[in-house]
């Protein structure tokens, strides 16, 4: 596999020169007061970019996002809740059979690919018990943004814990714990936050501290209370990927020194419209009606398969987009903005649709 292809993959995404250099340097004992200290910095940089509220709390799980969409489900969750949960697409679906392994009581809203979660679709289910909203920030299988000042509100008028999966829209759109009333965010290393894959981590306000501690866990490696205790002297129950929790204090203080979450944001959105300004003459389709900047979701108009596109772009081009499993997969492909990624670099990509719509390939 050649590892030096451009990527515009929603993850694992490119990484900044200096990450790579220091990517290579050899993985230091971890059980030191030293590294404790980048934990601690790591949690209140989280915090600090998510707006977290005063006394929130991260942890860090050595696990694919997954795995913290699971820790959740079963850490903030128990059989006395009765939960909605967004299906939108691929990821949605993946906390809906989550809440089916636990043997939750909820109710599915599931929406049709490509549509938004809407202030009527909610307004069903007022006033009805409901005691947890779960769903993602934006359902990267379809690029679909949802609106999540829309849904904390919902969530307060309705006394509802918020649990937010945004694995691939942390540092791509604007996510703020107190202005959107969010009580758990979830997110991974490979995404914006653009590290290698292997760890992700979770923000807990004060809602999600309280659920933790009031629920009786049966399980060892998810089970929060360990991680929070653990967290108070800057480590974890079991040994993590120390490369990549140094890696992520390298990347955060650098967007710290450089403007903060906002700048990187910024450039996502900048990014994403240059690509989006670029394919305007040709035969795609833009899935969604509320475009995520994190990720640009394209059908051919033509009908073209989808992940044909995608693999003569790989193998005839050297370049990676980001195909679709399941139902998805001829019908929509995807090209990810988050990353090291320069117009320049954005340019290559078109010039490369651009001759392949001469061909005809599109």
């Amino acid at each position: 596999m050649d590892r030096n292809m451009l990527n515009f993959t929603v993850g694992p995404v490119m990484m900044d020169d200096y990450l790579l250099k220091e990517n290579a340097d050899q993985v230091p004992y971890f059980r030191t007061p030293e590294f404790s200290e980048i934990m601690l910095e790591n949690e209140k940089l989280l915090c600090e970019f998510l707006n977290a509220p005063s006394g929130s709390r991260a942890v860090f799980i050595t696990g694919s996002g997954t795995a913290s969409m699971e820790a959740s489900v079963m850490n903030f969750f128990n059989k006395d809740d009765k939960l909605l949960v967004v299906n939108g697409g691929s990821f949605g679906h993946r906390l809906v059979e989550l809440c089916q392994i636990h043997n939750l009581n909820f109710t599915e809203i599931k929406l049709e690919y490509g549509t938004s979660l809407t202030e009527d679709i909610l307004k069903k289910y007022e006033n009805s018990g409901y005691t947890g909203l779960l769903m993602q920030q934006h359902e990267t299988s379809t690029g679909v943004l949802y609106d999540l000042k829309m849904a904390g509100a919902f969530c307060k008028k309705n006394n509802m814990f918020l649990l937010v999966d945004a694995i691939s829209s942390f540092l791509a759109d604007e996510l703020d714990m107190q202005a959107m009333n969010v009580d758990a965010v979830i997110m991974g290393s490979q995404k914006a936050v653009a590290l290698p894959p292997g760890m992700s981590f979770i923000v807990m306000g004060k809602k999600a501290l309280d659920r933790v501690q009031n629920n009786n866990m049966t399980t060892m490696y998810f089970n929060l209370q360990d991680y929070l205790k653990n967290q108070e002297r800057g480590q974890t129950p079991f040994t993590p990927a120390v490369g990549v929790l140094l890696l992520l204090n390298s990347r955060l203080k650098n967007i710290k020194e450089n403007g903060g979450a906002k700048a990187v944001i910024a450039h996502t959105r900048e990014i994403a419209k240059y690509f989006r300004d670029g394919i305007k003459d040709l035969p795609f389709k833009m899935f969604p009606q509320s475009p995520a900047s994190a990720v640009t979701a394209l059908t051919s108009t033509n009908g073209k398969s989808a992940y044909d596109i995608f693999t003569k772009v790989k193998d005839e081009y050297k370049i990676f987009i980001c195909p679709n499993g399941g139902e998805l997969k001829d019908l929509i492909f995807r090209v990810g903005h988050i990353g090291s990624i320069s117009k320049e670099q954005v340019q290559v990509l078109l010039d490369a649709l651009h001759q392949m719509n001469t061909k005809g390939e599109l």
